[in-house]
């Protein structure tokens, strides 16, 4: 399959490049809460796709205490560019008062996988 390249992408580049991809990580309170926004998210083109493991243990402080959860943390892969649009989403949909959403720019993607996210993001 010969797909174009996004800007500023040069084949066998061997530094990093922005692909215009993200990873964007958010934990919910559990697997069924996790399922059902990042259904929503999808449905919604505000992500290509979520990627969910639905159990990993969360040490945080919070008003002054030290917390232990199992939570479920979600990989949205979405375009940079529509990272904005996703983190209201999130904000609006999400059962916590201030959920984590951290955005990671994905320097090195396979190519026609990063065609496939950007297109359905």
């Amino acid at each position: 399959m010969n797909q174009e390249l996004p800007t500023g992408e040069q084949e066998n580049s061997s530094s990093p490049v922005f692909s215009g991809l993200m990873v964007v990580l958010c934990t919910f309170p559990d697997e069924e809460t996790a399922q059902k926004i990042c259904q929503e998210i999808v449905s919604e083109h505000l992500a290509a796709c979520a990627t969910l493991i639905p159990a990993v243990q969360s040490i945080y402080r919070w008003k002054g205490k030290v917390e232990q959860e199992t939570e479920s943390l979600a990989f949205f892969k979405v375009a940079s560019a529509a990272f904005e649009k996703l983190e209201q989403a999130l904000l609006e949909k999400h059962p916590y008062e201030t959920p984590e959403i951290v955005g990671l720019p994905a320097e090195k993607v396979e190519k026609s996988y990063l065609a496939w996210a950007l297109r359905e993001s």
